[in-house]
């Protein structure tokens, strides 16, 4: 009878059909699509050195808020593109433990060949999707932020 009672519990229930399930099928595409295509960077590597190309340089925290990362994540990446040679961290006169972060020449250089292949990979990763379709996803994603 437990069993019974079980399977009606969740028998309505695909995982296929869940939002999480699918946004993660999804992400795992993207993620290989990235990798074929960027294989110098991780995702969040590049997402950090693109945040700095564009702000010029940021505190540790800053960048973290603005790239979506928490404090383990961002200081593991900045960690290894300065040992990369990607940035420079310099401490804030003012306030010893805040961190300022800015991508060196290298860093710069790196990222600037890396922007078409990105463009390249959201437009793969969009693919399936008509031109319409595309726009729609991007604005219900947003919301979803």
């Amino acid at each position: 009878m437990g069993e019974t009672r079980q399977n009606a519990v969740w028998q309505d229930y695909v995982l296929d059909e869940q939002v999480g399930f699918i946004m993660r099928r999804a992400s795992q595409r993207h993620l290989g699509i990235f990798a074929s295509r960027i294989p110098e960077l991780t995702p969040t590597q590049f997402a950090a050195l693109a945040k700095l190309c564009e702000l010029g340089a940021a505190s540790q925290n800053e960048l973290g808020r603005r790239t979506a990362m928490d404090a383990a994540t961002i200081k593991g990446v900045i960690d290894r593109l300065r040992r990369r040679g990607l940035v420079t961290t310099v401490k804030d006169a003012n306030d010893q433990r805040r961190l300022f972060v800015k991508a060196t020449a290298e860093g710069e250089e790196l990222y600037a060949s890396c922007v078409e292949p990105a463009r390249m990979i959201s437009d793969e990763t969009l693919a399936p999707l008509s031109e319409k379709e595309r726009l729609m996803f991007l604005q219900l994603l947003s919301k979803l932020q």
